[in-house]
């Protein structure tokens, strides 16, 4: 028995022995005197007192957790208002599935998969979907593309194998030039109504398998199926400004869906390259800009790299390390317009070798500049 009948047809709260209005401390009691009687180390080889165990079990891990509780209660309520014939009772829905979309007291609500998806964590079990094949799935491909084509956007061709429409019929599944007729038992909606007391189903046609037509003669080369395995190659734009492990969708590109239906979506994931000295950060690019000790102390025109023509930076006397300076629109185009900034974050850079003259002059400098950057440790 699956979890979704067990909802419908199990009282988990008689399962307990405790009143549907009983609070948690009182089913964490009911559940532990109970769980010490029949658990498995006290009856071993004990089949029943085994199966009453995993009720008491699963009873426990619905009604403890109040959503689960919350949710079950109010499937019980529902269950309770339509009970009797045609209603839920033992079986559940007269012995039907699930599946397929439900009119409930005169509203449509859609599959009752969906309805209850979130409670039993998935669609109810049975046919599924009230009709056949909508819709093709969803194929996925990688691609990797050099930094400055990610900022600027770029075209690119992309070789995939799908199941595409066949070249025959167009997809039809019918040999070309028969006819294709309308379903006389669903008129061409691809779904039949079963009427199950409270909740009314829309299922499938048995007779179309919800495609709504009937193909006299099958098409010779795909055998009815309106599709073909072709290997393709598709041209992707890739827009300005894309980011590291995007995916792109494609609309129809993806695999077709035979006759009736639609393809899907093909999701193009981009792998960057990364740049030998820019970096992204978000919309902004990043740049780390070595500096001498000397520009740092007395300031420096410096011209700095963008992904166009360099630009001059102006570097305040007394720079420290690390000190970032932003160079506005000179980063990757935003996604609602506009570009992002450039940050220029600048390298001090200490020489490691002096020569005779680089040490006297650095020692005339330490003897007139005393002040010690460690005063506030107490040092």
């Amino acid at each position: 028995m699956n979890g979704s009948r067990a909802w419908f047809e199990k009282d988990f709260y008689k399962v307990l022995g405790v009143p549907e209005t009983a609070s948690p401390d009182e089913i964490k009691r009911a559940f532990r005197t109970l769980a010490r009687q029949y658990h498995p180390d006290r009856n071993p080889d004990d089949k029943a007192a085994e199966e009453r165990m995993k009720e008491i079990s699963e009873a426990s891990d619905v009604l403890s957790d109040p959503k689960k509780r919350a949710e079950y209660d109010e499937v019980r309520r529902m269950a309770k208002s339509g009970y009797g014939p045609g209603g839920f009772g033992p079986g559940g829905f007269g012995g039907g599935n699930f599946g397929g979309n439900v009119r409930v007291e005169g509203f449509d609500v859609g599959n009752l998969g969906d309805l209850f998806g979130g409670l039993f964590g998935g669609r109810m079990g049975g046919a599924g979907s009230a009709r056949g094949p909508q819709r093709g799935d969803d194929l996925e491909a990688e691609v990797r593309i050099g930094f400055e084509d990610a900022i600027e956007g770029v075209t690119i061709p992309i070789k995939i194998t799908r199941d595409a429409p066949c070249v025959t019929c167009g997809g039809s599944g019918a040999e070309p030039g028969t006819p294709i007729e309308t379903c006389p038992q669903c008129g061409g909606s691809g779904t039949v109504g079963d009427n199950q007391g409270l909740f009314s189903f829309v299922r499938a046609c048995p007779r179309c398998g919800g495609a709504g037509r009937i193909v006299t003669k099958p098409c010779h080369t795909c055998r009815g199926s309106g599709k073909q395995r072709k290997r393709e190659e598709i041209k992707v734009r890739i827009p300005a400004g894309v980011r590291d492990g995007a995916r792109i969708r494609v609309r129809g590109r993806g695999a077709a869906a035979g006759p009736g239906g639609r393809p899907g979506d093909l999701y193009v994931v981009v792998h960057v390259s990364p740049h030998p000295i820019f970096s992204r950060a978000g919309d902004d690019l990043a740049l780390t800009l070595p500096l001498t000790f000397t520009e740092a102390a007395l300031g420096a025109q410096v011209k700095v790299p963008t992904l166009d023509a360099p630009v001059t930076l102006k570097i305040p006397a007394g720079t420290q390390n690390s000190k970032t300076f932003r160079v506005r629109g000179r980063g990757a185009p935003k996604r609602n317009g506009g570009t992002g900034d450039l940050l220029v974050t600048v390298n001090v850079q200490v020489p490691e070798k002096l020569s005779k003259k680089e040490r006297e002059m650095l020692e005339q400098f330490a003897e007139a500049h005393r002040a010690s950057p460690r005063q506030n440790l107490g040092v």
